[in-house]
């Protein structure tokens, strides 16, 4: 089954700085038909100001992904971990057992990013964060796994995190198609251009959640580029009642 949430139709906030659009409930968004996908908790797609960004502020027990689309972002935390992630490349930050860190946008330009947050499948882990690069060019038979918690995806070159989960990437040429197979349920994101999923059209910004299927069929209408977020169900390992 898939059901598409067009991006027109997400809950928002601007903050005259920022200009974000959530697929969950967030912040002062709040939906409760909207609270997560399995262990899915937060997507957000932000624009944030050339020269703007989030202030330190503290998070615990949580996998926090930042996949940046245009611009790029500068990270600073309380483990005295610095770095900027540019576009197409991607960071994570494992909150554990606490950690407080900023994300400024440096650049003269504005900054585009998936934000992404999902439940860990152990709590009191040590904090880290590390960030990569991915390649740009147009991926040829399978989206690259660029998060995960599963071993042959970290051997791979994907980013660890602490969940049986897997974060897929992409670009794809206009008219060209794949499959790609889903092991528990899966959302999907475009981040640029136009698709189909199994048939059915999206856009830039559109989202897709897709359950009861082991694959489905990606085809680009233009140049286009993708995200597949494969989770679990959410279970009473990571409660949704605790605060990141």
């Amino acid at each position: 089954m898939i059901t598409i949430y067009p991006y027109e139709a997400l809950g928002g906030a601007e903050h005259g700085w920022l200009k974000a659009r959530h697929h969950f409930s967030f912040a002062d968004y709040h939906n409760p038909e909207r609270m997560g996908f399995g262990t899915l908790r937060v997507i957000n797609d932000d624009w944030i100001a050339a020269g703007k960004g989030f202030n330190p502020h503290p998070h615990t027990d949580m996998e926090i992904i930042t996949y940046v689309r245009e611009g790029a972002i500068t990270h600073r935390d309380s483990m005295d971990n610095e770095g900027r992630t540019a576009a197409g490349d991607v960071q994570v930050m494992s909150a554990g057992t606490g950690v407080v860190h900023s994300e400024f946008n440096h650049e003269e330009v504005d900054t585009n990013l998936f934000q992404i947050w999902i439940y860990p499948n152990q709590r009191g882990v040590t904090p880290r964060w590390e960030a990569r690069e991915f390649p740009k060019a147009p991926v040829e038979n399978a989206l690259l796994p660029l998060a995960s918690g599963r071993a042959e995806d970290i051997k791979a070159g994907a980013l660890m995190i602490h969940q049986d989960a897997t974060i897929y990437g992409g670009r794809l040429k206009a008219g060209q198609s794949l499959a790609h197979p889903i092991t528990y349920q899966a959302y999907l994101l475009v981040s640029e251009g136009e698709i189909t999923l199994d048939g059915t059209p999206m856009k830039k910004g559109d989202g897709a959640e897709v359950t009861g299927q082991r694959e489905v069929t990606l085809s680009a209408t233009t140049e286009a580029e993708i995200l597949v977020l494969d989770v679990p169900p959410y279970t009473s390992s990571a409660s949704r009642n605790f605060s990141p």
